[in-house]
């Protein structure tokens, strides 16, 4: 498992939230320096995907748990 993931796992709700806030608003930013031609490292774009992804999985699987 990763370490990122094991982190955002032990996160409640409310906190996975403010992380997909924060994680999107540097999305945005990495974008647009892409566009611009001030991003050297492109991997970084993957990367935020990457965990985008992986707090919506957990917030998902947290909603899920709280139905039951």
């Amino acid at each position: 498992m990763n370490k990122e993931f094991a982190d955002l796992s032990k996160k409640n709700s409310k906190e996975l939230g403010a992380e997909l806030i924060t994680a999107r608003e540097a999305q945005f930013t990495l974008r647009i320096k892409h566009k611009t031609g001030q991003l050297n490292e492109t991997n970084q774009l993957g990367n935020i995907k990457k965990k985008i992804a992986r707090i919506k999985t957990l917030i998902n699987a947290n909603k899920l748990k709280d139905e039951k």
